[in-house]
């Protein structure tokens, strides 16, 4: 027998370093960048005067002070709210509780140009996984307006997919579809929280370079990273934070993982790789 060690995922933060400050917020993202995070994620959304703005819901009021659906909401208007202040961590120990809690106000919606301007100062390489919300109101004007921003940061026409340092994703099959025909060299992940005809074998549309399955979805068949594989494609995961789900996905080859705790999971992937979980064995 031999053990062959498997390549120790990459960590995506999720929304930021969402279990410790607001997501989609800039904080979350600093905070995930001094956390190692390898590279961030975030969801996107057209504002009414046309912006594209970093909201996972259809509505600012779980996320804001505000009330309102974003697309019938301009940048302005938002700038006003407070996205930050609706987050409390929750406390270490015993003794945080009789402190005061810290100011989490943070004014303002996050737009993905700031976003990409944050990524870009980093002194490190960093990804930026972005996913394209749908049904929206405009339709496929989110997924337009994404190739037209990536190509005034100078995004949009990676030397080849490998290099990009921009990932899109979509669980509309269509988005993913309409994004690739309009910047063919940046790759695509089609997320996906069930099995779809012939995509349990791993088999994936043309159009998808990496597949998206949630975690519970690696839990009941772990041997699709595998096939996916196989065939060519390989694996994004969400959202990974317990201990088990992160050696499962490290056991599995999964290249990539989407966290809220990035700092946590980064301790995890190095214990799974030390430990039982960090291998596989050849018979």
């Amino acid at each position: 027998m031999g053990r062959v060690p498997q390549p120790t995922p990459d960590v995506v933060a999720h929304r930021g370093a969402s279990a410790h400050r607001a997501e989609h917020t800039r904080a979350a993202y600093e905070l995930a960048l001094e956390q190692g995070a390898d590279a961030l994620e975030c969801d996107i959304r057209v504002s009414r005067d046309g912006h594209l703005v970093c909201v996972h819901d259809r509505r600012i009021d779980r996320t804001s002070s505000g009330r309102g659906v974003v697309s019938e909401l301009t940048v302005a208007a938002m700038s006003a709210l407070d996205f930050g202040g609706w987050h409390r961590e929750f406390p270490e120990s015993a003794d945080d509780l009789l402190r005061p809690p810290p100011d989490n106000s943070e004014h303002g919606v996050l737009t993905l140009d700031e976003l990409l301007g944050l990524v870009r100062d980093t002194a490190r390489d960093v990804r930026l996984f972005i996913e394209t919300k749908h049904p929206v109101r405009y339709g496929g004007l989110v997924e337009h307006k994404l190739v037209a921003l990536l190509a005034r940061h100078g995004l949009a026409a990676p030397v080849d997919r490998e290099k990009s340092q921009v990932l899109m994703m979509s669980f509309s099959q269509s988005a993913v579809r309409r994004f690739r025909k309009a910047a063919p060299r940046i790759p695509t992940v089609l997320l996906f929280d069930r099995f779809r005809s012939g995509w349990r074998s791993g088999e994936l549309p043309p159009w998808a370079d990496l597949a998206g399955p949630d975690i519970r979805l690696l839990r009941r068949d772990p041997d699709f990273v595998a096939r996916a594989a196989a065939s060519g494609r390989d694996t994004y995961c969400w959202t990974v934070d317990d201990p088990a789900d992160v050696a499962l996905c490290h056991r599995a080859g999964v290249r990539f993982v989407a966290t809220n705790s990035p700092a946590a999971t980064r301790v995890h992937l190095a214990e799974s790789g030390n430990g039982q979980f960090g291998s596989v064995t050849v018979k």
